[in-house]
């Protein structure tokens, strides 16, 4: 009886541990005290802080540090965010729908499977791991998430985008050079003028999206589907995988001098 009662105590014991070890750093209400008493000058140290699992909706950050702060399965939807370096930040699985991240930074991070519909991004600077994230209706216009190729000193770092959902995006003179896209829906999305410049782009559905005066030199477009797409301007030079792509040699296409 005794050896079970110790063993029962030293369940619940380590049980406790574990919860004391997974609980976040501070609560929704500590934040918001931070948040109040912040300023430019002085911002809220949010900085390598555990906010796992918290909901921070619908609050305004852009007077806080949230640089490597633990953000996973973080509730930040419709949450101002706005000019923020958020570089080694965690964000896998993070609901950020309808939140400002404009002119953002986000470096080295992972954002895989996050709820990133309906966010702004315009004008961002983002080089991280979006995989199987939902982005619909989502505005990057004007995002610089192009790969530097003057700076990349550990290899190739570039924006990934695989299996994300795009469907109407606002990607107006977006950078995406050398992302690597492998089949995102970008179904009814605006990518006019944007630059896809050697982007991997195997199996993307372009299905009814306008991609006039999109820049795809060099892109991989294998099993991609352009059925109904806006073509006007777009540059298909040097592109790899055209024999598969759907929808681009038409008798448009033909006529306008495109794919001769």
């Amino acid at each position: 009886m005794k050896y079970l009662t110790n063993i029962a105590f030293a369940l619940t014991l380590s049980g406790l541990i574990a919860n004391t070890v997974s609980a976040a750093d501070l609560t929704r209400s500590e934040v918001q005290q931070l948040l109040k008493k912040a300023s430019k000058a002085k911002p809220a140290d949010l900085r390598r802080k555990d906010l796992k699992g918290v909901d921070l909706s619908k609050l305004d950050f852009r007077n806080a540090d949230l640089w490597g702060a633990d953000l996973r399965g973080a509730n930040l939807s419709q949450s101002n965010l706005s000019g923020l370096v958020l570089d080694l930040t965690v964000m896998v699985g993070v609901n950020l729908s309808g939140a400002d991240l404009s002119k953002v930074s986000i470096f080295g991070v992972s954002m895989m499977r996050s709820d990133l519909s309906n966010v702004n991004f315009t004008g961002s600077r983002v080089i991280a791991n979006l995989d199987n994230s939902n982005m619909s209706n989502a505005n990057l216009s004007n995002v610089r998430w192009g790969a530097d190729m003057k700076n990349q000193p550990m290899g190739l770092m570039r924006v990934s985008l695989n299996k994300v959902n795009l469907s109407n995006a606002n990607l107006q003179n977006a950078d995406l050079g050398r992302a690597t896209m492998r089949f995102a829906n970008l179904s009814g999305a605006n990518l006019k003028n944007a630059i896809l410049i050697s982007a991997e782009l195997v199996a993307a559905n372009f299905t009814d999206a306008n991609v006039s005066h999109v820049d795809f030199t060099a892109a991989k477009l294998a099993e991609s589907n352009f059925t109904n797409a806006t073509l006007t301007g777009a540059n298909f030079d040097k592109i790899q995988g055209l024999n598969s792509a759907r929808g681009l040699i038409n008798n448009k296409t033909k006529s306008a001098g495109m794919f001769e």
